[in-house]
């Protein structure tokens, strides 16, 4: 694609009507210090509420702000894809519209790119302002697992804001996967990678676009997208539980011809054991069914998104 902007900011949005027009201001105001050509690109995740309305009436005295409308909610991975496919920069900044990522680290971004050389500087989050404790020790611990399990290396504390060059975009759209986990994708392109460091900021209004639900699902996608070893591990479990029956019957066995323990034709020890196999079994089943229905939603080759309309492209 030939690029006509130096940089395209791209902001997934979902019922963002409360902080819309703030995110609009502040990443105005952060532009007028590169003076060069930007695009922002605002994707419309299937709001319900007002926010679509409001990047119109935005996009109508700004020609710079394009709009990004989706038939529905797709869902944060496929907006930021859709801002990707769409954008003309030779850099691209993904941010939440939320600003707790503040957009003034933008231009820190691409001090650090232009200084290191690199393709790609992500945000590392130093400090996470009005997040719960279970939200900061659960994100802690999926990383550090994720890491653990996966053979691609993804560095820790990081979330989607970063700005990436042509190349990475390029190739990034080049990518035939429909379910994107699009931290773990960037960072397993490999090119040249490197931190920027921050202190995150508390929703400037509204409510968490990523309840408990929404972050285990999401957390699943990276952990079967990026690793084998949920497999390794329940053929390595069914293992042991397999030695595990051995050595019990043995016991068992031993036990009943030396007359240390009296059987009564009971159902205790057989119940035990049923359930315990029985467990293992349906974890593994589903372990294998997890990756089954990634292959199953790759093979109907569906879009990721559809677009509804888009303005000012």
């Amino acid at each position: 694609m030939t690029s006509i902007a130096h940089l395209s900011i791209i902001v997934p949005c979902y019922n963002e009507e409360l902080v819309i027009c703030e995110t609009h201001k502040q990443l105005t105001e952060q532009m007028k210090v590169i003076e060069k050509p930007y695009e922002i690109i605002f994707i419309n995740d299937g709001s319900k509420d007002a926010t679509l309305n409001m990047l119109k009436n935005i996009s109508k005295e700004d020609k710079k702000v394009k709009i990004i409308d989706f038939s529905r909610n797709f869902g944060h991975q496929c907006a930021v894809s859709a801002g990707l496919k769409y954008c003309t920069g030779e850099i691209a900044a993904i941010i939440d519209a939320d600003l707790q990522d503040p957009p003034a680290v933008i231009i820190e971004m691409l001090k650090i790119m232009e200084t290191e050389q690199a393709n790609v500087v992500y945000g590392v989050r130093k400090n996470r302002a009005g997040e719960s404790g279970f939200k900061l020790l659960t994100a802690k611990w999926f990383y550090r697992t994720l890491n653990a399990m996966s053979e691609v290396k993804f560095p820790l504390d990081t979330g989607d804001f970063r700005i990436v060059d042509r190349k990475i975009i390029d190739q990034f759209n080049a990518l035939k996967e429909k379910n994107k986990y699009i931290r773990g994708l960037i960072s397993w392109m490999g090119y040249k990678q490197v931190p920027c460091y921050y202190d995150r900021e508390k929703r400037f209004a509204g409510e968490t676009k990523y309840p408990l639900r929404k972050m285990l699902k999401f957390a699943m996608t990276g952990l079967f997208y990026f690793s084998k070893k949920p497999l390794q591990l329940a053929t390595s479990l069914g293992t042991i539980c397999i030695g595990l029956g051995i050595l019990y019957f043995l016991w068992m066995l031993i036990a009943v011809l030396s007359s240390l323990v009296h059987t009564v034709p009971g159902w205790l020890s057989i119940i035990g054991i049923i359930i315990f196999f029985g467990g293992v079994q349906l974890l593994t089943i589903g372990v294998l069914g997890r990756y089954i229905g990634n292959i199953f939603d790759e093979t109907k080759e569906r879009p990721e998104f559809i677009v509804n309309e888009v303005i000012n492209f």
